[in-house]
C-alpha cells in the first residue's frame, strides 16, 4: 500500500504542479512580403519603427543582403544613408497638410529563427519632431514603400504603445493595410481616457501572472501549508474558513510587498538592481518556502516569507515598466492597474488550488504529495537560480510551459478537484480520514465524520 500511495502522490503532485501555471502563446512571424510600421505614442512624442524584407530592399536598392547575419548588417550599416534617404521619401507623417519632419536611426537586423533572407528584417526606428506641440489624437500617415513592385503585399500599420488610448505593448493588432490604390490613410486614435490605461495595465498584470511561471509557483508553494497546521507536525486545519483567510493573508502580505517595491522602483524612486539578480532571488524565494514546507521556522507564519521575498517580486515586476517615456500621471496609472491585474491573477491560481488542496488534506495521500510536491518546486526553482547566476540555460521553462498552456491547466486542475472530492470520500466510508488539529477550538464548519486516532 505505501507504494501505491507514494506512486499516487507523486502523479497528483506533478499534475498540481505543472495545471496551476499558464503559458504563453508563441508570437506569430511575420510573413516575409510585407513591411511594417510600428508607432509608440505618448502625451507629446511620435517614434516608431520600419521592418522591411530583406528581399525588397535588395532588388529596389541594389544592396548584397544575401551573407550571414553579421555581413548584412555591415552591409546595412554601410548603406544607412541610402536606405534612411529611401525610407523617408516612402514614409511621412502630419497632420492638416503638414508633415513633420522624422529621424532616422542607423538600421539594424531582425534576426529571425528562418534561415531564407527573405524572412529576416531591416530595422529603421525614428523620432518624428513635433516642434513642441502636444500629439494629436488624429493624423495622416503615408508609406508606399515597395508598392508598386510586382507581387509585393500589403504594407501594414500598428500602434504598438498608445497608453492614453489603453494600447501598451501590441505586436499583432493591425490597424490598416497600405496599398497601391490607398498608401495614405488617416489614422484616429480614439479619446485619450485614464480608463483605458487601467484597463490595459490590468490586462498586462494578469497576462504577467499567466505566462509567468515563477511568481505562480512561489504562490503555489505557499499555498501547500495553508490545508495544516503545525503542531510538532503537520495536521489537517479544522475547517474551509479559516484555511482560506489564512493563505488569503499570506498572499496579501506578499502583495502589499510586492506593491511597495513595484511603486516605488516604477516611479524611479528605487533603483532597481540587475535583473539577473532580482530574478536569481525570486528563484531562490521559491526553494526557501518550499524548504520552509519541509522544516517550518517561522512556525505557522508564513505570511513574513511572502512580505520579504515580495518586495524582490516586486521589483521584478517593476522590470515591465522600466525606462517608459510617459508622463508620471500615465507612469502611475498603469502601475495602479498592473498591481491590480496582478493581484486579479493571484487570486485565480489562490481560488483555482486552494480547494483541491483542502478535499486533500485529511486523507493519507496528502503528506506524501506535501512532500514531493515541495522537493519538486525547490529542485525547479534550484534549476532556475542556476540558469539565471549561470546564464545557461537548462531549457527547465521550455520542458514546463508546452504542458501548462492556458485553459488546459484549469481543465487539468478541475478534474483533479473531482477527482480529489471522490478521493476524500472513499477514505471517509473506509474511516481513514485523519484527525483534525486540536489547537484551537472547534468551528461551526469543522467536519464531524467519526476518525479513529
Amino acid at each position: 500500500m505505501k507504494r501505491r500511495t507514494g506512486l499516487g502522490a507523486l502523479i497528483v503532485a506533478a499534475a498540481a504542479v505543472l495545471g496551476v501555471a499558464g503559458a504563453a502563446s508563441p508570437a506569430s512571424a511575420h510573413s516575409g512580403f510585407q513591411s511594417y510600421v510600428y508607432l509608440n505614442i505618448t502625451e507629446d512624442s511620435l517614434g516608431g519603427r520600419i521592418e522591411m524584407p530583406l528581399g525588397d530592399l535588395s532588388d529596389t536598392l541594389g544592396l548584397d543582403l544575401a551573407g550571414t547575419d553579421d555581413e548584412i548588417v555591415s552591409e546595412l550599416e554601410a548603406n544607412a544613408e541610402v536606405i534612411g534617404d529611401y525610407v523617408d521619401e516612402h514614409l511621412s507623417i502630419g497632420v492638416d497638410g503638414a508633415v513633420w519632419p522624422l529621424d532616422y536611426d542607423t538600421p539594424t537586423l531582425f534576426f529571425s529563427e528562418l534561415p531564407e533572407a527573405d524572412d529576416r528584417y531591416a530595422i529603421v526606428e525614428f523620432d518624428a519632431d513635433l516642434g513642441g506641440a502636444e500629439m494629436p489624437r488624429v493624423f495622416d500617415v503615408t508609406f508606399d514603400a515597395f508598392l508598386e513592385q510586382e507581387g509585393a503585399g500589403d504594407n501594414l500599420l500598428l500602434i504598438q504603445n498608445d497608453w492614453a488610448g489603453g494600447v501598451i505593448d501590441n505586436g499583432h493588432e493591425v490597424l490598416v493595410a497600405f496599398t497601391a490604390n490607398s498608401p495614405t490613410h488617416t489614422i484616429d486614435l480614439g479619446d485619450a481616457s485614464w480608463t483605458n490605461t487601467v484597463t490595459e495595465s490590468m490586462r498586462l498584470g494578469v497576462d504577467h501572472i499567466r505566462t509567468g511561471p515563477d511568481h505562480i509557483l512561489f504562490v503555489l508553494v505557499l499555498l501547500l501549508p495553508s490545508v495544516l497546521v503545525f503542531n510538532l507536525v503537520w495536521r489537517p486545519a479544522k475547517d474551509f474558513g479559516a484555511s482560506l483567510w489564512r493563505i488569503t493573508k499570506i498572499v496579501s502580505m506578499f502583495t502589499l510587498a510586492h506593491t511597495i517595491t513595484f511603486t516605488l522602483a516604477g516611479l524611479d524612486v528605487l533603483p532597481l538592481p540587475p535583473s539577473k539578480l532580482t530574478e536569481s532571488i525570486i528563484a531562490i524565494s521559491i526553494a526557501a518556502a518550499a524548504l520552509h514546507n519541509l522544516k517550518p521556522v517561522a512556525l505557522n507564519k508564513e505570511w513574513l516569507i511572502a512580505f520579504v521575498f515580495g518586495l524582490f517580486h516586486g521589483m521584478g515586476f517593476a522590470g515591465l515598466v522600466e525606462g517608459l517615456d510617459v508622463s508620471q500621471g500615465t507612469k502611475l496609472l498603469s502601475l495602479l492597474g498592473r498591481n491590480i491585474g496582478i493581484e486579479i491573477g493571484q487570486t485565480v491560481v489562490v481560488l483555482v488550488a486552494f480547494p483541491l488542496l483542502f478535499l486533500l488534506r485529511r486523507t493519507r495521500y496528502y503528506m506524501p504529495f506535501f512532500k514531493v510536491a515541495s522537493i519538486g518546486l525547490a529542485i525547479v526553482s534550484v534549476g532556475w537560480m542556476i540558469e539565471r547566476i549561470f546564464e545557461v540555460d537548462l531549457k527547465i521553462s521550455q520542458a514546463i510551459e508546452p504542458m501548462v498552456q492556458w485553459p488546459r491547466s484549469l481543465v487539468v486542475m478541475a478534474i483533479l478537484t473531482v477527482a480529489a472530492a471522490a478521493i476524500r470520500e472513499v477514505e471517509a466510508r473506509a474511516g481513514r480520514l485523519l484527525p483534525l488539529d486540536q489547537s484551537f477550538e472547534p468551528s461551526a464548519t469543522e467536519e464531524t465524520e467519526p476518525v479513529p486516532v
